[in-house]
Formats: C-alpha cells, structure tokens, sequence
C-alpha cells in the first residue's frame, strides 16, 4: 500500500487583456490535462483577441493517505476542483506569473489563499482524475470519530497541580 500516488497534469494558463487602471492583464488557471507531458517552454494553444491560452507547465500532483478527508471535501463539491497555486517571476518579462502547485486537497489550497502571496484558481477536476481521486480515497480513508473530552471535576484536590488547602493561622 503506496503512502503517496502521483499523476502529472499539465496546467493551461490564460492571459486576457482588462480594463484597469492599474494593470494592463490578468493571469489565470482554466484547465488541467491529465497525464500531459514535460513542457520545456510555454506552448500557444489558442489565441484570439484580447485572450491567449498557453500550455505552460506540466505539474506533479499528489495524493496523501494522511488528507483524504480534505479530498472528500473537494469530491462533495459540485464541481470538484484542482487547485493551481500561481507565483509571481519578478524575472520574466512576458509571463509573469508561473505554476508552482497543483493539489486536490481544499485545505492546503486555503493554506496558500491566507498567505495572500500567490494566486489560487480552482479549475474543474477532469473525469479522469475524480475517478483517480475517489479510488484513493477508498483504499486509504479511515474515519476518525469525534471524541469528546472528559472534565475532571472542580474542587477534589484530584486535579493536576492541585495542592492540599493551607491551615488557618491562628
């Protein structure tokens, strides 16, 4: 039993032109290829006016034993998301954004939204990979019941660092 699966997804990323005063075009996440192969260098795949779609990178995404119940949440979902966590490359003059993770854990993709730093788009899980995920998720899920804890009772003198009550001073 593997503690970790694998499966690349290329990661197709859209620049579309906006009206801002501040920026000129947006970057976003719009879709995964699943099993895609290793790119080099960004590929056009589709472009028009105001918008250019490119095959920008091809990502390792992986599944925990230890976060099924995050995948879950993301299963339950409708639609389920893969999520593509974006940093920017102060060095790059055209593309200036570049795909550093791919994950189908909700939780780790909230941990990267806090950090306010990167972009998170959440782009429709494939087929494909729900399947994949929902395998995983069968072989590896296991409950963990809520236990709720027990208080001990106040004033006993059983309690933790409890000590006997001090004479009176006559």
């Amino acid at each position: 039993m593997k503690k970790i699966e694998t499966m690349p997804l290329g990661i197709i990323l859209e620049r579309r032109e906006i009206d801002n005063p501040w920026q000129d075009h947006s970057w976003r996440a719009v879709a995964v290829i699943p099993g895609a192969a290793e790119v080099e260098d960004w590929h056009l795949l589709a472009s028009e006016e105001g918008w250019a779609q490119y095959h920008a990178a091809t990502l390792t995404l992986e599944l925990h034993r230890s976060e099924t119940e995050s995948y879950r949440t993301n299963l339950a979902d409708n639609p389920p998301r893969i999520f593509v966590v974006l940093r920017e490359d102060e060095e790059a003059e055209v593309f200036e954004y570049v795909p550093f993770l791919v994950t189908a854990s909700t939780y780790e993709a909230q941990d990267y939204l806090d950090s306010s730093e990167e972009i998170v788009d959440g782009v429709t899980m494939p087929d494909a990979v729900i399947a994949w995920v929902q395998a995983f998720i069968d072989e590896h899920h296991v409950d963990v019941p809520f236990v709720k804890r027990k208080r001990k009772p106040h004033g006993t003198g059983q309690e933790e660092f409890s000590q006997p009550p001090r004479g009176r001073v006559r």
